[in-house]
């Protein structure tokens, strides 16, 4: 068994603090210090370290911005306040977490659990572990559709997704996917499915009517993040490049040069700010979408190192 290590540029969930003129922030895991930076994304300046487990990897912020959720090395989730920037819990879940996905009303965290072929599923209420749900080999990513029902998690050993109804913490569906699919990214209507597939170069794009691959779009080569424009209308896939998929006929209508080996996982679009864009940036099919796309670390980005673990023949 060989291990890979990718900087993996995550976007953490987040949100405006109710607070009158509170900015957002950033909370990026540094998984060789056991810790959490927190960044002041008006400034850009780290304001607090967080201490928490062994080499974390996966960030999840509850939508009121309230708490974050921080996947450690061997087994558990530290929980962190974002008042008072300290952990507040430790949630002992399967082994070796990864990727970690809250629903849209903060009831719940679903963490990939890659060595237990399994997804713990948190209530952020009591922060325990309320359902244990077994999927395929080496769960990696997990997005949650917009109404909430369902979490899809990408199965980077079997080829598969596994599809779990939040009703009732039970795997619902499997769809048949590309060899090691990696990162997973839900349209805002909840309609479609992107999953980026490492092995063929490819993205599997699944119905959630009938959770089948309706289309298999070619990309570039070992693609590991995807992620949909706040619209719907476009999906951006890191590769060797950076693909861009017109979400009406599902093909490659743009292709981005970057810069070596892009491995961007999780949410790495953001909403424009309401001042107008400036000009070196404006660039009109990007202006049209309102959007901002990320790259680096910037922002409201989170950058995670996150382990990926193959068989070897």
């Amino acid at each position: 068994m060989s291990v890979r290590y990718f900087l993996l540029l995550l976007a953490a969930t987040f949100a405006i603090s109710v607070k009158a003129g509170a900015q957002p922030f950033a909370y990026i895991t540094n998984e060789s210090d056991d810790t959490v930076s927190v960044i002041n994304t008006a400034t850009n300046t780290v304001v607090a370290t967080v201490p928490v487990g062994n080499t974390p990897y996966g960030v999840a912020v509850t939508p009121d911005g309230a708490h974050v959720y921080v996947t450690n090395s061997p087994s558990s989730v530290s929980v962190i306040s974002a008042a008072s920037n300290t952990v507040v819990a430790t949630v002992p879940v399967g082994n070796l977490p990864i990727g970690a996905a809250v629903t849209p009303d903060g009831a719940r965290v679903y963490v990939t659990n890659q060595g237990s072929d399994t997804v713990s599923v948190i209530s952020t209420a009591s922060n325990t572990v309320v359902a244990t749900v077994p999927v395929g080999d080496l769960p990696i990513g997990a997005a949650v559709t917009p109404d909430g029902a369902r979490v899809y998690v990408t199965n980077q050993g079997s080829d598969n997704v596994s599809v779990i109804s939040t009703a009732s913490n039970t795997v619902v569906d499997t769809v048949p996917v590309g060899v090691g699919p990696q990162g997973v990214a839900v349209t805002p209507d909840g309609a479609s499915v992107y999953v980026a597939n490492s092995g063929p170069g490819t993205v599997s794009v699944i119905s959630t009517a009938s959770n089948t691959v309706v289309a298999t779009v070619p990309v570039g080569d070992d693609p590991q993040g995807v992620a949909v424009t706040p619209d719907g209308a476009f999906v951006y896939v890191t590769a060797d490049n950076v693909s861009v998929i017109n979400t009406a006929s599902n093909t490659v209508v743009a292709t981005v040069p970057v810069g070596n080996s892009p491995v961007a996982f999780g949410v790495f679009i953001v909403p424009a700010s309401p001042v107008p864009p400036v000009p070196f940036i404006n660039v009109p099919t990007l202006s049209q979408w309102g959007i901002t796309i990320l790259a680096a670390l910037f922002g409201v980005s989170a950058a995670v190192a996150i382990k990926k673990r193959r068989t070897a023949d």
